[in-house]
């Protein structure tokens, strides 16, 4: 469902009110509810018998309509009609939350549902993430404006607010969307895109399975777009059972000047795990010629990225030899030293967390 087709899915469900706002002036609110409701009752008719369907957004709307209406005219207050709009926006604004900050895609899975099996490649399917974020805060702005129209502004106020400034903010957003998506239309062709990033590493993306099902630049995967790929980590550990870590860089853009775990780096597109574990531990520690033992797999999500960890243990420690500017500091720590600095914002988040995951395993 693109946001062009949510925007009309949203618009029938408001057409009762606008005849309401209409009506009212005219012939007073009796009346205007009246025509309101018999209107979305037409509406769910039509779509009845000419998609063999019930509109849910359009009966859900009318049976708002209905009952605060009735509130209304019983207790001779229209605040509760004024506060359908907010209610019914407040329930879109919770289906948005959950789509963008949850693990349950509720827009996604009625956009595969619509577009009959037809997948989004990775970039696409981020692009959408983001359009749906920016539709769920207009969304969540507007449905407050409307609940303090609704007790504190005349009742035009209110109208244009619940009505007019809707489909203004709407209109402003989708049209910042097309003249972008026009302006940069040229650069989405494929040949483009890998000229634009042809001097760009290029990651692997994959499903919380593992399985690789597209590739995207490294720039891409860093914006916050839940690109999932994967990297490896690799615990160094000696025979006292201390664990080696380094001291990230100031200029590092994620976790800057804190203490992480020894070797973790992305793999590349075409690099299998083992590959990519060796490259890593000798560009960031030096370590070659070592064994390793895979621990497992783990999804990790931050602000800027989203990322399929599978991580190592390793006791060949002896050849460890820092000669990269990727790394500030190296030395062992014993797990009482770790233990007393957990949660003081010494150690990265990710490695407070493989820890607790290496502490369970050892017992």
């Amino acid at each position: 469902m693109k946001q062009a087709e949510l925007f009309k899915k949203l618009l029938p469900g408001f057409i009762p009110l606008f005849v309401f706002i209409i009506a009212d002036e005219y012939w007073g609110m009796k009346v205007g509810i009246a025509v309101a409701l018999l209107i979305g009752l037409g509406e769910m008719g039509y779509t009845w018998i000419s998609e063999k369907r019930l509109d849910r957004f359009v009966f859900l709307d009318t049976a708002l309509l209905a009952a605060l209406s009735g509130i209304s005219i019983l207790l001779e207050n229209e605040i509760f009609f004024k506060l359908k709009p907010a209610l019914i926006e407040s329930i879109l604004a919770v289906i948005l939350a959950v789509s963008v900050f949850s693990p349950v895609d509720i827009i996604g899975n009625m956009t595969r549902k619509y577009m009959n099996g037809i997948e989004m490649n990775p970039i696409q399917e981020a692009v959408f993430k983001r359009n749906l974020r920016n539709l769920f805060y207009i969304v969540l702005a507007h449905t407050v404006l409307v609940y303090y129209s609704a007790f504190f502004m005349s009742k035009e106020g209110w109208a244009f607010i619940s009505g007019g400034l809707f489909y203004i903010l709407f209109a402003v957003y989708f049209g910042y969307e097309y003249f972008k998506n026009r302006k940069s239309m040229r650069n989405i062709q494929p040949e483009n895109i890998v000229k634009t990033f042809e001097n760009e590493e290029w990651l692997p993306v994959v499903d919380e399975s593992g399985r690789i099902i597209g590739k995207a630049p490294r720039s891409l995967c860093h914006m916050g777009d839940k690109i999932l790929h994967p990297v490896v980590h690799l615990h160094v550990l000696n025979s006292n059972g201390h664990i080696y870590l380094q001291k990230r860089p100031m200029d590092k853009l994620v976790q800057p000047g804190k203490w992480d775990t020894a070797v973790g780096g992305h793999i590349s597109f075409g690099e299998d795990l083992e590959t990519a574990l060796r490259r890593e531990a000798y560009e960031e520690i030096g370590l070659e010629g070592f064994t390793a033992k895979a621990l497992g797999h783990y999804r990790w999500d931050t602000k800027l990225e989203s990322e399929l960890v599978y991580y190592f243990i390793s006791y060949d420690y002896a050849k460890i030899r820092l000669h990269s500017e990727e790394v500030v500091e190296g030395k062992f720590w014993s797990p009482s030293q770790i233990e007393k600095q957990l949660g003081q914002n010494l150690f990265t988040p990710n490695f407070e967390y493989e820890y607790q995951l290496l502490k369970n395993r050892r017992g």
